[in-house]
């Protein structure tokens, strides 16, 4: 790719025109096969670790240099307990249900005309994607169940990794009888690359998905010519009603806030009822600075806990994906859903009660992809929903919301079946 003669556009409009033949192959193949190639680029993952993990070191090595924030690196990070996760993960898409086929509904008209609404491919799916590069394995998974070819393009942070993953996939790919152009991977860090692919690399992708950070999002949707399936920030919200279990609030923010901070599902406000704030702020503060978290609080919250830092109104709009947490305290359910209605980014937001009918009030009045009810918001994976793995969270209403696996990767067509009817 670095070379002087190559022609970048050129080569991206050829990917566009070999995930078409990838997408066709895909439809044409049985969920036998489709699952067989899942479970070899498990096996192909495992494999070659050696390799995976050399090419990580020295990604890594690169953004240390470079000054990237340790949440970032840590997002980066492959070992051989993470890429072991990234092989099981994928081998969790192998075990799901085959979506393609699945008939939706179906209904006889009094005509006698049989209609089925019926699962099928999206077709080619192009995903751009920053730091992660377990996104390579999860995505090639998903879209190799849902019977889509997908072009991905890794940030310039994780390609050496991402490559490494790729070349395993290709490997399962062959092994199950499908062609290499089912997954294909951008090999070059050129950020023009991302600008072809929101071209649509004339016509050829039926639909591009986002993961990263604000800036990447805000420009696929600006500037993409094909549909577009948006994973905004997680900026996830946990209220503390009156009503709550100590412990179960403690340990819940706690794990939310800080099992991993650079994760979507990662808590960045806390919302604590001023009905019960005296009994329940101090000890959850107690517990999340023992945790390493900083808290900055509004004049209330500060009230309780002194050690806090002052928060500023940016802080309650702040995706931190780091150690850090803000903190407020609200009038009620009323005040907690009015927060969440001004600043959440609609992805995962939470309530800790003990109260059944203002949980149920609090899932009616927060419209975001996820609401939960006395859990922590890092189950805001489509791992832990049972999907196997995720795309991402989709924060749009339209096509799909919340955790995409692969059946959100499906759209539908209707076969109508008849005996020589015809219309009056």
């Amino acid at each position: 790719m670095d070379d002087a003669g190559f022609n970048l556009d050129a080569a991206m409009l050829a990917m566009g025109r070999r995930a078409r033949e990838g997408a066709r192959a895909l439809r044409l193949s049985t969920a036998e096969q489709r699952t067989a190639a899942i479970a070899a680029m498990a096996r192909a993952i495992r494999a070659e670790a050696d390799a995976i993990l050399a090419a990580n070191a020295r990604d890594l090595a690169a953004a240390q240099a470079s000054g990237t924030p340790e949440a970032m690196q840590d997002r980066l990070l492959l070992n051989p307990a993470r890429l072991e996760g990234v092989a099981a993960g994928i081998e969790a898409v192998a075990a799901i249900p085959d979506p393609l086929g699945a008939e939706i509904a179906r209904w006889t008209r009094p005509n006698g005309l049989d209609i089925a609404r019926v699962r099928t491919p999206i077709g080619v799916i192009a995903m751009i994607y920053e730091s992660r590069p377990n996104v390579t394995a999860d995505a090639a998974a998903l879209c190799v169940r849902s019977g889509n070819a997908v072009i991905l393009r890794g940030g310039s942070e994780c390609l050496r990794s991402s490559l490494a993953i790729h070349a395993a996939i290709e490997r399962g790919l062959v092994e199950a009888g499908l062609p290499k152009t089912c997954v294909q991977a951008v090999p070059t860090a050129d950020r023009a690359a991302v600008g072809l692919i929101l071209s649509g690399l004339d016509r050829t992708v039926d639909l591009i998905i986002p993961r990263g950070g604000k800036s990447l999002v805000a420009r696929v949707q600006a500037e993409a010519r094909a549909p577009v399936l948006s994973h905004l920030e997680g900026l996830n919200h946990v209220f503390v009603h009156a009503a709550a279990d100590l412990a179960k609030a403690r340990a819940v923010t706690v794990n939310a806030k800080m099992r991993r901070v650079s994760v979507c599902g990662a808590l960045e406000t806390l919302l604590i009822d001023r009905a019960a704030a005296q009994r329940l702020l101090p000890p959850i503060a107690a517990d999340l600075a023992a945790a390493g978290c900083e808290l900055r609080g509004d004049a209330d919250a500060r009230a309780l806990v002194p050690s806090m830092l002052a928060a500023t109104e940016e802080d309650w709009r702040t995706e931190y994906l780091e150690p850090i947490l803000a903190v407020k305290v609200v009038d009620g359910l009323d005040g907690a859903v009015a927060h969440i209605a001004e600043y959440g980014s609609g992805h995962t937001d939470g309530i800790v009660t003990e109260d059944a009918a203002t949980a149920e009030a609090f899932v009616a009045g927060v419209d975001s992809a996820i609401v939960l009810v006395n859990a922590s918001t890092q189950f805001a994976d489509g791992g832990e929903f049972g999907f196997g793995a995720e795309i991402g969270i989709a924060t749009d209403k339209l096509h799909a919301r919340g955790p995409v696996g692969a059946e959100q990767l499906t759209t539908f067509k209707y076969v109508v079946r008849g005996t020589g009817q015809t219309r009056p």
